[in-house]
């Protein structure tokens, strides 16, 4: 069984209650746009695994690729910054998904937190919305969530307050 703490579009702010959310967790993973500091603070929590999202610098981009392929357990995740959601994936994704045909795909970048079943490549798509105090959302948010084996369950959407 592995916890997973969820976060995206940080743009260099990070509350300190991620902390203590992100505290029972096995591993954090950061779907772009983490922003200056972000990186070395969450890796300082937990093992951290992450993509560089569209305002994230050389720095960055030279530590984290523009898309993760891996397996947590038995789930294959994809993880891209600027993915879309079902059924309105960009090509580039839409694309990637039926090459790597993936039962977990996370985005960032829309600060839209979802969380939903597509059913068509038989994936559940993830966007924690945004933890970061940039944009145009309201709340910022996170997901924490469990991987046991084959299956994916505990989802639990946090809020973090206001922007």
């Amino acid at each position: 069984m592995t916890r997973i703490g969820l976060i995206s579009d940080t743009h260099g702010f990070l509350d300190e209650a991620v902390f203590s959310h992100f505290s029972n967790c096995d591993e954090l993973w950061h779907a772009g746009d983490f922003g200056d500091t972000v990186a070395e603070k969450l890796k300082s929590l937990k093992p951290l695994r992450g993509v560089y999202g569209n305002i994230d610098n050389m720095a960055i981009r030279s530590e984290f690729p523009e898309q993760l392929v891996f397996m947590s357990e038995g789930v294959k995740v994809m993880i891209r910054h600027i993915g879309g959601s079902p059924p309105r994936y960009n090509p580039e994704t839409r694309k990637e998904l039926l090459i790597h045909q993936p039962q977990l795909f996370i985005s960032g970048h829309s600060h839209i937190l979802k969380v939903i079943y597509d059913d068509k490549i038989n994936c559940l798509h993830m966007n924690p919305g945004a933890a970061g105090k940039q944009g145009w959302h309201k709340v910022r948010t996170l997901i924490r969530f469990v991987i046991d084996g084959k299956e994916m369950k505990d989802c639990e959407v946090i809020e973090l307050g206001k922007r």
